[in-house]
């Protein structure tokens, strides 16, 4: 969908690339694009395809890919065997957003994008941010660690957050049914939730193929 994170996942193990594809294609919000297996393509599927999110492996045929990584102005997470420190050390000095250990679980990676989706929506205002918003952000990218904000709950605020029950995934519209305020501040409420980290949001296509976010309590 043209609302989709478009990922591009860069290993030269075939049946891994095609694993993690799917691993990719199973979060709502994220397509997974035709996967490469050497620098050098890795590079030429960026300039023409030009992904929102790269999936690197450090090691490939032709190059590092923490030499790769370099290169690259395109947000990066690493997902490789490589476990000693001076790799991962590397990875975030040359611009790594995450650092992912193979072999690892689908909701491992799911846990992964998730975060990054919660960054992007972050950073996605217009003006300038105040170092709150900034911490929020880098703090967004590490899966489980999003700590809420400590301001204090309006009380309008605080019915939309209990108006979700544990396990269950809501529209805006129907979050404002329950609360009994519009859809348009539903929404407001619900995405302040979300960059506060206290609400989980997923994408969710209906019969029309039109996306339909989907806010339910972290978890559920």
């Amino acid at each position: 969908m043209a609302d989709d994170f478009r990922v591009l996942i860069v290993d030269d193990d075939f049946h891994v690339a095609k694993l993690h594809a799917a691993y990719v294609d199973s979060v709502a919000g994220f397509m997974a694009l035709a996967p490469v297996g050497t620098a050098s393509l890795a590079l030429q599927a960026i300039h023409s395809l030009r992904p929102d999110l790269v999936l690197l492996d450090v090691y490939l045929p032709d190059a590092s890919g923490l030499d790769l990584l370099q290169q690259l102005d395109v947000d990066t997470v690493i997902l490789s065997a490589a476990s000693d420190a001076a790799s991962v050390r590397v990875a975030f000095r040359r611009g790594a957003l995450g650092y992912l250990l193979k072999p690892f679980t689908a909701d491992g990676l799911s846990q992964q994008l998730r975060s990054y989706a919660r960054y992007r929506r972050l950073l996605s205002q217009s003006g300038a941010l105040d170092q709150e918003s900034v911490e929020r952000a880098k703090r967004s990218l590490i899966p489980g660690d999003v700590t809420p904000s400590a301001k204090p709950r309006s009380a309008t605020e605080a019915a939309v957050l209990e108006s979700l029950e544990p396990g269950q995934q809501y529209s805006a519209a129907e979050v404002a049914a329950r609360v009994g305020v519009s859809r348009a501040t539903a929404q407001r409420y619900l995405s302040s939730l979300a960059d506060d980290g206290a609400v989980d949001i997923q994408l969710r296509y209906g019969t029309t193929g039109r996306p339909e976010h989907r806010y339910g309590l972290p978890g559920a």
